[in-house]
Parts: C-alpha cells; structure tokens; sequence
C-alpha cells in the first residue's frame, strides 16, 4: 500500500470497526485523505516546540499528521461515539491530549499546556464561533489554519463596504491579519458535503484582543444591517441613554455621514467608536 493511501484506508478501516456513521445533526463530514495535509502542515509552519489545538478530531487523520510534529497536541470533540475510533488513532502518541467535550462550551484558557497555534477542520455550524473564541481565550496562540466552509473564509476575510462583510469580519480582523487559503476538493471528506470548503489563515496582530466594549459595539452595530449604525446601537438591550446622538456625532469625527451604517467602517474605526461611546452591555 503506498503512503498515500494509508490515512484514507486507516479511516474507512475506522468506519467500518468502530460502526461509526456521520452525525448531520454535528455537521459531520470526516477528513479522509491525507492529499491536503502537507498544505495545512506548510500553511501552520509546524514545529517540534508547538502545542496545538485541534478542534473536531473526527476519525484521527489531521490528529495523526500534527502529534508526531509538535510538542503537544490537544485534541478536542464532541462525539463521544467517535472515541474509540479518535482512541484508535491516537494510542500510539505520548504527547495527545484527548478532551471529549464541546468546544463552543469548553474553557480553552484551562487548557495545560496552553496551544500556540490552532489547527483544525472545524465542524461548518460552530467554525467562526470556535475561532473568535479561541482568539479571546488563548493570549498565547499566534496563528490559526482551519478548513472551513467557504462561505465562512470569505465572511472572515471581508473587508468594510462588501456584502460578506460584518461582525466575524471585524472582530477576526481587529485581532488577526486574516487571509484566504486554497479551495479544498470535496473529495478530501465522508460523505462528501454539498458545500465548498476552504482555508482560512489568520495571523495574531501584536497587541491584546478586542476588548469587552469593542466586541458589544460591534455585534449591536451589525445586528440590524439595513439600519444606520447610530439606530442599530440605540436598539441593543440596555443601550446608555443618548447613544444615538452620540454615535452620530462620533462617525462625524471619524470622517463618515452620521447615518452610516456598520459595513461602512473599518475594523479599527468600529474599536475606536467603541472606545469613544458609554459601554454597552456585554453580550
């Protein structure tokens, strides 16, 4: 049997051992070709003094590749029927830590030792969530390579004034310099899923998160995007009094028409807008 071929007969091997079957209800589609994992190792920049967190182990294939090229390797998945495949693959590596849990409720700051980078194929449903997260909660990671749908790379990629544009968009982007990767066949997944897949690079900007305050603003700003941004603020739950006429004033300053509306600002220029108005509740 040829290299090539091992990771996908070790996962149909999987399949068939361990009864495993995709859960739709989890947006299961399972990586079982290792044809793209020199493209994610080269696009994460491996090295032996990383510690990785993987989200959506699935059945091992990207688990296999990543342990033996770092440090350590957190792997974390929901499924607990995937645990004896996940165990199956895993066994052989000293340096995994295996977390049955679901990653969108998961502590990711408890996790001992705390990941540097995170390299995953994320489930399409929890893919930006799981991402904007990760941001928040690991000060210490630097760079994040995850298969994605392709509709969540671009929303992620988005710059100010285009229609995929908005609050994933900024909130990625005031944190990290985000970048498109290359299109990942269908056939690289079981079942094969009915939508296009992608990378998605995001790189740590120097300097913290968005804080608590910039995060409100920006999810209250894009929560009515056919409203101007002044009457999208005044309508958050427990929105200050005046901050609408505040707001209108500040895009003023900031060179925009007081009835501007969010995808008209850059991620910069929504964090400075935050910093400039009366908090709103946190969400």
């Amino acid at each position: 049997m040829s290299e090539s071929a091992e990771p996908r007969q070790a996962s149909l091997r999987r399949l068939r051992e361990f009864g495993v079957r995709p859960n739709r209800e989890l947006g299961q589609n399972f990586l079982i070709d290792d044809n793209i994992l020199d493209v994610i190792g080269r696009a994460a920049g491996l090295d032996a003094r990383d510690v990785v967190l993987e989200v959506g182990g699935g059945l091992g294939v990207l688990s296999e590749y990543l342990a033996p090229r770092v440090a350590h390797l957190h792997v974390v998945e929901l499924d607990k029927a995937l645990a004896p495949a996940l165990g199956d693959a895993l066994e052989p590596f000293g340096n995994v830590t295996l977390h049955m849990a679901d990653a969108v409720r998961m502590d990711f700051a408890a996790l001992d030792p705390a990941p540097t980078k995170v390299v995953a194929n994320l489930p399409y449903g929890v893919a930006a969530t799981v991402l904007l997260k990760s941001i928040d909660e690991l000060p210490d990671a630097h760079l994040w390579v995850a298969m994605v749908q392709r509709e969540v790379a671009e929303r992620l990629a988005a710059g100010p004034g285009s229609k995929t544009y908005g609050a994933t968009s900024a909130l990625a982007q005031l944190a990290c310099d985000v970048r498109l990767g290359r299109r990942v066949p269908r056939t690289v997944f079981h079942p094969v899923p009915k939508v296009e897949s992608s990378l998605v690079v995001m790189r740590r900007r120097s300097g913290p998160a968005p804080p608590p305050q910039a995060r409100a603003l920006i999810h209250a700003a894009f929560a009515h995007r056919r409203k101007a941004l002044p009457g999208s603020l005044a309508l958050a739950p427990g929105a200050p009094p005046g901050i609408r006429d505040q707001a209108r004033a500040e895009l003023a300053r900031l060179g925009h028409p007081p009835d501007a509306r969010a995808e008209q600002l850059a991620p910069q220029e929504l964090a400075e807008l935050a910093a400039a108005l009366p908090p709103l509740p946190s969400r």
